[in-house]
């Protein structure tokens, strides 16, 4: 599941090392996001195609598949190709290794030692547009419209029914339902405001 409920993200990250990956859970500790370890690219990959990420932070010194092989890999894939990685490098990395990472898709390159707040910060911004993105995805998805056609109806013979009753309170009631009805004609495909 990529968000729960509480808007908790999945965020994966990947080293070969240990002392790494413990050292990346303490810095995004605070974010309370779901993280996820890979201990190689190719773990990493696996557990892309089992889960949706917001995120990846991953190491450039791997054995076997390197973090820039890997995430030429995960960019190639269609269900990974989206999803913001950073890669992580050591101090002595040089500006060709940055290089290198931004032509293969790399969203941001850090180097070692991280400084957590920083860390924390990019992390953040992903994990927000990875927000607005669902939120997009969710608001773009096609409305029923015989669903909505048919809740229009019945709020429309409701307010026929209570404009009809002498009552004060029951005119304040149709009202709302007048309004009500046209929201949801609204969000009718081809609705025409009358």
């Amino acid at each position: 599941m990529s968000t729960d409920p509480a808007g908790h993200c999945s965020i994966l990250i990947v080293d070969d090392m240990e002392e790494n990956l413990i050292a990346l859970e303490a810095v995004l500790g605070p974010l309370h996001q779901h993280l996820v370890r890979a201990r190689s690219g190719e773990e990493a990959l696996k557990a892309m195609l089992r889960q949706e990420f917001a995120v990846v932070l991953l190491d450039v010194r791997m054995p076997g598949m390197d973090g820039f092989e890997t995430a030429a890999n995960m960019k190639r894939l269609d269900q990974t190709k989206d999803v913001p990685v950073i890669l992580v490098t050591g101090t002595g990395a040089s500006t060709d290794n940055a290089y290198r990472g931004y032509a293969i898709g790399a969203a941001d390159f850090i180097t070692k030692p991280i400084d957590p707040w920083m860390l924390r910060t990019k992390v953040n911004v992903f994990l927000e547009l990875y927000r607005k993105n669902r939120q997009l995805a969710t608001r773009a998805q096609p409305v029923d419209a015989d669903r909505l056609a048919e809740i229009s109806q019945r709020l429309t013979r409701i307010e026929v029914l209570l404009r009809g009753r002498p009552d004060a309170g029951t005119a304040v009631l149709a009202d709302r339902i007048a309004e009500l009805e046209h929201t949801v004609g609204a969000l009718l495909p081809h609705h025409t405001a009358g």
